[in-house]
């Protein structure tokens, strides 16, 4: 295999790790859907799997991956409004 390849590989399995791990921990009951911690290992893994979907040209794959990180960027910044809304709130 190639340099290119085990590249790709590696991209593959560490973005798949940390989906599966957020997802294992969600359904544990050790991570919420909404934590940042869940949120930022969503993002991260689909955002690794959408730069190997590229990579090897699987543009449908590419789509899918590119809404969930998406979906999970969007979700960290209302979370982080949400946090600076309330911080305001408590500070007034």
């Amino acid at each position: 295999m190639s340099p290119d390849g085990l590249l790709s590989e590696a991209i593959a399995y560490v973005g798949m790790i940390s989906i599966l791990l957020a997802f294992l921990l969600e359904t544990r009951d050790v991570l919420h859907s909404k934590q940042p911690l869940y949120l930022v290992m969503m993002a991260f893994g689909s955002g690794l799997l959408g730069i190997r979907a590229f990579l090897i040209s699987e543009w449908a794959f590419l789509v899918l991956e590119v809404v969930w990180c998406a979906a999970a960027v969007v979700a960290l910044l209302a979370l982080g409004k949400s946090t600076a809304t309330a911080e305001d709130q408590a500070s007034s």
